[in-house]
């Protein structure tokens, strides 16, 4: 296991998706360039595409496995990821206090897939912190207390790789899992995380969890100035479940409100932390400190949400709901 952390469930800050979610790199000579990283020439930066609801998947012929296949998002993914992310045409504001924002789009409030977006202003932490941050697992142990357990299942390309994600539901609401691609693309100062559902046969859904699909969940971190960044998390899961209204108003009011104000707070912590467990580890920027084993595009395949069981959770009352950690 690496140490690279998953970008995170809807409303958590992990790798995949969160319970009602309707729907110039850093200065150093070792870090990777883009055409190490496999890029085609030309810039994303600036570049405006049109939103598509699954960005990641390449349609194929019909004579192919399923009609389509899996491949690792390029700069054209990442650049539609950020004109989302920056874009305010046809979201909805649903909460805005504190410095942190969150809106919905598109689906109507009672259907169990919605797009939500998030954004927070992170007075004294730097872009490249924050990104550290949300690639460090063993640090997410500190302050992420949703994750039940995330490790990185096999290296795709020195941008990208596959994961496990589990994550704790609020309870009467059962427990969550996703299997993930994730590839991540530093661009000047700012930096993307993104990811999307994968099926990887060693890593069947669970007896104890519900196995969630991650349509496309990522996110954007802006250098705001000296010393000073503001980040965007913007996910689309289906949590394979008929979830309760309650829900839906519950993550946008406080699940993810909280989850921005977490990883904000773990930034401002995480130099002084890491100066204590081992410093100069961060495979996430030093590509040859990468021991993961690889895995081939071959072995995966695209995870369809209609593949897998549907619970009904309609009837849960919040009432019995458990607060404990998921209030704002």
């Amino acid at each position: 296991r690496s140490g690279k952390g998953r970008a995170g469930p809807p409303g958590l800050g992990g790798s995949g998706g969160q319970g009602q979610l309707c729907p110039e790199s850093r200065p150093t000579s070792k870090q990777s360039s883009r055409a190490e990283l496999g890029f085609p020439g030309g810039e994303a930066e600036g570049a405006c595409l049109q939103p598509v609801p699954v960005p990641w998947v390449q349609q194929l012929s019909p004579m192919s496995r399923g009609g389509e296949m899996v491949y690792i998002p390029d700069d054209s993914d990442f650049s539609s990821f950020r004109d989302q992310c920056e874009s305010l045409e046809g979201w909805h504001c649903r909460y805005n206090k504190a410095g942190v924002t969150v809106w919905s789009q598109g689906q109507e409030e009672n259907c169990t897939v919605q797009k939500i977006k998030t954004r927070i202003s992170c007075k004294d932490v730097p872009a490249e912190t924050l990104y550290d941050v949300l690639h460090d697992t063993h640090y997410r142990k500190k302050w992420d207390s949703n994750m039940i357990e995330t490790y990185d299942i096999g290296r795709l390309t020195v941008n990208a790789d596959v994961g496990y994600y589990s994550w704790k539901c609020p309870s009467p609401l059962k427990n969550r899992d996703f299997v993930t691609l994730r590839s991540w693309l530093p661009l000047g100062n700012d930096y993307m995380i993104i990811n999307y559902s994968v099926k990887h046969p060693k890593y069947p859904p669970r007896k104890d969890f519900v196995r969630a699909v991650s349509l496309q969940t990522g996110y954007l971190i802006k250098a705001n100035g000296a010393g000073a960044c503001v980040l965007y998390y913007l996910t689309q899961v289906d949590p394979r479940g008929s979830l309760p209204k309650w829900v839906v108003n519950r993550v946008s009011q406080f699940v993810a409100p909280k989850a921005m104000k977490k990883i904000y707070k773990a930034g401002l912590k995480y130099p002084e932390w890491k100066r204590k467990h081992d410093p100069g580890y961060k495979p996430w920027v030093y590509p040859e400190q990468n021991t993961l084993p690889s895995v081939s595009l071959t072995e995966l395949s695209v995870q369809h949400a209609d593949s897998l069981e549907n619970i009904d959770e309609t009837g849960l009352s919040e009432d019995h709901l458990s607060t404990s950690d998921h209030e704002a």
